[in-house]
């Protein structure tokens, strides 16, 4: 593997609408953001992935974007957004912009030019298809729920969505549109941007000609995996994508990739990749129900640790991952993968562990790295997303209950992750002097930055400590390049593994709030990181305590 500049760096998501509100109109803000350098400087974040500021309707919560070269004035301005790289840099810090360009906003430039002129040059850059009475040109169910198919205002086509009504696809297979991709790219690599997370790319190839499916539910309608399946030739587009854009800055770049072949990961993320790197998604599948998030399934203990370690012998040494616990689409991580009612200090800072020391590159969502939870919601109604709401009616025409509905579809809401970070323990958390866009988690009395910054137990330092391992002179080649190997991946509840490169370490997790008792294979040398105080141990046999988890140095 050719060693780059980003290999030993951590990274950290900033969802701007939650993080700091630096005016009072309860949404935060660029220059809040600048505000709270300093913090993830102390924390030892090295990549900051911004989640969308530029202008938009907010229909999907700025990823339906109306203007690719403005900041929305929610967010700041362009010249807050140039502040915030300068600033960033002086840290050593880089910026990424999200990249999201399987579709725009429907309040686009070029959207309005379509319905003006379905047949003239904006009109390709969009999916049209001329309207059948009764039936749509092709049966796909949209992620958010419903057809792939709306009616183009004024005309009588009808356009391809299959995010929400909102967010028409673009047209990868014309030339022009591409060409406009790539202009935009560069226009914000020259401001000096370290690179961008690439959202929903995988569906920018569509299976061609477009038809329907058999379909999955009762709706008559089939998932967009389907078709993804189908769909051939997406490495032309990508291939092109980094050779005119991203390669000429030595750009980070992480991809949004989903259903990809043990086969394609060379040329995501080989050497010659697409992208530096792409998310492991794996474990966030897990439990995942094609009938609808009521239909999900807990992740069990033993399923976390067999998806880990299935992406992990997938990818081998071929290239690195992005490890996430949670991010802005998911909900929050201790709440998902720690069995319910163990939420503690000890099993958050457990699973930081095991996700941490995996190969690959971390990446920590806002509020994370304090153990922030699943928020508890009362009523559908205090619920903005747009994913949750349609997940509601599908549990609805299940059978469930209204109480049972709210109930299934709040474990897995996108807004879990969305709620205001939890600065302090002061009104709003900290986070706004205002009314907040949406309601703060009631625990942040209890949870947050304030009361664990100066805490030498609490998540936040255990955090820091991984951070400080991560590039530690003594480990860090261990860390970032050395090869994962899985230990007694049959045992109930323990995962373990170990990271062999010039040392090795020992990483084990006991994933359970019962004590279990192991026995090395030989002698450690020392302990590099214990969320208790203590480790019992006789030689080589060792009591873990409940949800311990220990970093050995053999």
């Amino acid at each position: 593997m050719t060693k780059k500049w980003w290999h030993d760096k951590v990274a950290y998501q900033i969802y701007p609408k939650s993080f700091y509100d630096s005016n009072g109109d309860g949404i935060g803000d660029l220059p809040g953001i600048i505000d709270k350098l300093d913090y993830l400087q102390d924390l030892g974040i090295d990549i900051i992935w911004l989640s969308p500021c530029y202008q938009s309707p907010l229909a999907d919560q700025g990823y339906d974007i109306s203007d690719y070269y403005r900041i929305d004035p929610r967010f700041g301005t362009m010249e807050d957004m140039e502040r915030l790289i300068a600033e960033a840099r002086r840290r050593d810090m880089y910026i990424l912009m999200d990249l999201v360009v399987n579709h725009c906003s429907d309040e686009h430039e070029w959207f309005r030019k379509a319905c003006e002129d379905p047949d003239g040059k904006y009109g390709n850059f969009f999916y049209l298809k001329k309207k059948t009475d009764g039936e749509l040109p092709t049966n796909w169910r949209s992620y958010f729920g419903g057809p792939v198919w709306e009616d183009l205002p004024g005309t009588d086509r009808q356009y391809l969505h299959v995010f929400h009504k909102k967010q028409p696809d673009l047209n990868w297979e014309n030339p022009e549109l591409r060409e406009e991709v790539y202009r935009n790219i560069n226009w914000w690599l020259d401001k000096g941007l370290g690179g961008f997370r690439i959202d929903a790319i995988i569906n920018i190839k569509k299976a061609l000609p477009l038809r329907s499916y058999e379909p999955d539910r009762d709706d008559g309608l089939c998932g967009m995996h389907v078709m993804l399946q189908e769909a051939k030739g997406i490495g032309t587009f990508l291939s092109e994508l980094r050779d005119r854009t991203f390669r000429q800055y030595d750009a980070f770049t992480v991809g949004e990739v989903f259903n990809e072949k043990a086969e394609e990961i060379p040329d995501f993320i080989g050497d010659d990749g697409y992208f530096s790197s792409m998310f492991d998604f794996n474990e966030t599948m897990c439990g995942a129900s094609d009938k609808g998030w009521y239909d999900a399934r807990p992740v069990e203990p033993d399923d976390y640790k067999h998806r880990c370690f299935e992406s992990q012998a997938k990818v081998g040494n071929i290239g690195f991952l992005s490890n996430i616990i949670e991010n802005h689409d998911e909900p929050r991580g201790v709440s998902r993968y720690i069995p319910e009612g163990d939420c503690c200090t000890e099993s958050k800072k457990m699973l930081a562990a095991l996700n941490f020391m995996l190969r690959g590159l971390p990446f920590i969502y806002q509020g994370q790295e304090l153990g922030m939870e699943n928020m508890p919601f009362t009523s559908i109604e205090e619920i903005d997303d747009i994913s949750t709401r349609d997940e509601y009616l599908v549990a609805l025409e299940a059978g469930l209950t209204p109480a049972e509905a709210l109930k299934a579809v709040s474990k897995y809401s996108r807004d879990n992750a969305r709620t205001p970070m939890q600065w302090s323990d002061e009104a709003n958390a900290g986070f706004t002097s205002g009314t907040p866009w949406l309601r703060v988690n009631p625990n942040y009395a209890s949870i947050n930055a304030k009361s664990q910054k100066d805490d030498p137990d609490s998540v936040y330092a255990f955090y820091k400590k991984l951070i400080a391992l991560r590039k530690d002179p003594a480990y860090k080649e261990t860390i970032v390049y050395g090869a994962l190997k899985p230990a007694w991946e049959e045992r109930h509840n323990l995962m373990a593994y170990y990271r062999k490169g010039d040392r090795t370490l020992f990483v084990i997790g006991n994933y359970q709030r019962e004590e279990q008792e192991i026995l090395l294979p030989g002698a450690y040398k020392k302990v590099l990181l214990n969320n208790y105080k203590e480790i019992a141990a006789d030689g080589s046999r060792i009591r873990l305590h409940g949800y311990q988890v220990v970093i050995l140095e053999m």
